[in-house]
């Protein structure tokens, strides 16, 4: 059984206790009966009470919507949520199946955590597999993995890796060279992932085959892609309308999937992220797996965990434990 313990949130001002706790406390209310935990707030601070791991899991939810509200100025009742849901279901341990997902001889698709287990168990038996973290969690390479091992295994017969180019804008017309040219350095991620699985050479050759291709998001309007793995990366800079369009271009065999951290999207303040949209509209449906990472499950450098945990704690000093 866990321990009762107490933690107390020191916020930067009144106005962010306001947006942060919603009208007429709604927010507070989604987090208190979501997490199981007693919320007492006073001003600009905000006492947490409960078992340990529960009131661990409420501290990260109000840190990534302090990071969120830091970034959009405003907060919903949606992104609430979404973020209760990456809390909660982030930490889920997994059966010894799991581990053992990767073929053999595949040795990208060796899970290294439990929620990376449970992600590469959930782009097997599904069609399409959202999967939500922050960097460092494998999202990206694994989701590569998956897609290189399913070819190699002749299950699908193309790889199509996907990427919003958000920061292009106008300015992607003027860039020297061909299309892919003038998107590498936004799909640039997915070649490193590509390069570390194959050889260069065996790349650039189902390249011109079109057997791998890499574009941005905008391309993938009007097409159909049958016996495919298809990836889309950075999920969370998709409008709502490009989420649906990417998401329906699944053919006859195909899998998708699509990565991304909705607490670091870059759209335009008032715009709505198609991934953020798509985790709930989708939520129910079968055949549609759902994955949420967190820090505990960033696999790069052991600094970049606590890189990571330093950014989500914007006011280490304002917080105490009693």
């Amino acid at each position: 059984m866990n321990n009762e313990v107490t933690l107390t949130l020191t916020l930067d001002s009144r106005d962010e206790a306001v947006q942060l706790f919603g009208s007429r406390d709604q927010y507070l209310r989604l987090i208190r009966d979501g997490l199981g935990v007693r919320l007492v707030a006073r001003g600009d601070t905000l006492q947490i009470e409960g078992a340990d791991e529960r009131v661990q899991q409420a501290d990260r939810a109000f840190q990534q919507l302090r990071n969120m509200l830091s970034r959009h100025g405003k907060l919903t009742p949606e992104d609430v949520r979404t973020v209760l849901e990456v809390v909660q279901h982030s930490g889920e341990p997994v059966g010894p199946a799991a581990g053992a997902a990767a073929d053999a001889g595949s040795r990208f698709l060796r899970p290294r955590t439990d929620g990376q287990g449970r992600y590469v168990r959930a782009m097997r038996e599904n069609d399409l597999t959202m999967c939500v973290g922050p960097g460092g969690t494998g999202k990206t390479y694994l989701a590569v993995g998956m897609a290189v091992s399913l070819l190699r295994s002749a299950q699908v017969k193309r790889i199509v890796l996907v990427r919003p180019a958000v920061e292009a804008g106008e300015r992607l017309g003027f860039l020297p060279g061909d299309m892919v040219a003038k998107v590498n350095p936004y799909l640039r991620p997915l070649f490193d992932s590509l390069h570390d699985m194959m050889e260069p050479d065996q790349v650039k050759r189902y390249m011109d085959n079109d057997i791998i291709e890499i574009v941005p998001l905008a391309f993938m309007r009007g097409r159909t892609l049958n016996q495919a793995c298809i990836i889309l990366d950075e999920g969370q800079n998709t409008t709502v309308s490009q989420m649906k369009m990417f998401l329906t271009r699944m053919g006859n065999g195909s899998k998708i999937v699509v990565t991304g951290d909705v607490t670091q999207t870059d759209l335009p303040k008032q715009t709505r992220s198609g991934l953020t949209d798509a985790l709930h509209r989708l939520r129910d449906v079968p055949r549609i797996a759902i994955v949420y990472l967190d820090q505990h499950d960033i696999v790069r450098h052991p600094l970049v965990q606590q890189i990571v945990r330093a950014y989500e704690d914007e006011k280490p000093a304002g917080r105490k434990k009693e």
